[in-house]
């Protein structure tokens, strides 16, 4: 008969470490893949998108402002259009409401993006805990 002992220690900060370790390396690819699926769902067609559908572009203004950003210390992603190269317009048409006189039904593309691409997100970390 063959006898063995084993000790085993359980190192809470390094599995926290590498937890947020691979959450800081996944999450950009997690924001990326939206950000695709947003720009790709805004079609350059002339005349308004159906209501409850993504808008169309004419310039392909709003699908380039669409934008994401990591935030390390938060361990949290941001992808949607910026402010800063659209205006209001992404949320305008994301929400709906009225810009000057222009009232917008919703017509949502970063929603429907999340959504999309969900099922996909959890494979993005699979493994990348070490």
């Amino acid at each position: 008969m063959v006898g063995m002992k084993v000790k085993t220690r359980l190192d809470v900060q390094r599995i926290i470490k590498a937890q947020r370790r691979a959450n800081i390396e996944t999450l950009p690819h997690a924001g990326a893949a939206i950000r695709l699926t947003a720009k790709r769902s805004i079609r350059k067609r002339t005349g308004r998108s159906p209501r409850g559908k993504p808008p169309h572009t004419h310039t392909k203004r709003l699908p380039r402002s669409i934008l994401y950003g990591v935030d390390k210390m938060a361990e949290s992603v941001v992808i949607g259009p910026a402010r800063t190269k659209i205006g209001p317009a992404g949320r305008v048409h994301e929400h709906g409401g009225r810009i000057r006189q222009d009232r917008f039904v919703p017509r949502p593309f970063m929603g429907p993006a999340l959504e999309k691409t969900r099922s996909r997100l959890p494979a993005m970390w699979a493994g990348s805990v070490y």
